[in-house]
């Protein structure tokens, strides 16, 4: 079974973005080094594409070669058009929303529009194969986290404080507990967490 991570970039207070979801500097370590980061075969996002320290790439390289799917909002669906069809990580993209596929919208990509949870986790089971899930932060990842779904928490800790914003974890108010972090990797202007889920 594949294995389900909830990711994200985050402040040191826990926002994911602004009020108007933009992340602002939380994205600036994705810039500052010299190993160029491709995201697949999706169009760069910046002039001269994602270059971050050697020390980011070595973590954040696997990672993302291991993503079978990717599980997302449909606010994130919206922000980045889907990333036109091209996900940055994985080969099929789960869409939690309760508005089906926009008419027209790259019938080719493999994306599956579920409007439940529980459910779009196991369609990316279905999809990811032995490749690992990657649940988008926020208010998703929150639910999938209340529910049991996910296995381990993963965070890229940008010395920044956004003050207010949108939150890691989505509007979850119970209780979590996570074990020590079995990963602490300190990059150039991050700091690469993962937690496991206690169960």
């Amino acid at each position: 079974m594949s294995r389900v991570v909830l990711h994200a970039v985050v402040s040191v207070d826990g926002f994911v973005a602004d009020p108007h979801d933009d992340p602002g500097p939380l994205f600036d370590w994705y810039f500052n080094g010299d190993q160029p980061l491709t995201a697949q075969d999706m169009a760069d996002p910046a002039p001269g594409g994602l270059r971050v320290s050697r020390t980011s790439y070595d973590y954040v390289r696997p990672e993302w070669d291991a993503t079978g799917c990717m599980v997302i909002g449909r606010r994130l669906f919206d922000i980045t058009d889907g990333w036109e069809g091209r996900p940055p990580t994985g080969d099929h993209v789960v869409v939690v929303s309760h508005r089906s596929r926009p008419d027209g919208w790259h019938p080719e990509a493999s994306y599956h529009f579920v409007d439940d949870v529980t459910a779009a986790l196991r369609t990316a089971q279905e999809l990811a194969g032995d490749g690992t899930i990657a649940v988008a932060a926020g208010d998703v990842g929150g639910q999938a986290l209340a529910l049991g779904l996910v296995d381990e928490v993963a965070m890229d800790v940008a010395p920044v404080v956004l003050g207010t914003g949108k939150r890691f974890f989505g509007s979850l108010e119970a209780q979590q507990l996570l074990e020590d972090p079995h990963v602490v990797i300190r990059g150039d202007r991050v700091l690469h967490l993962r937690f496991r889920v206690r169960r």
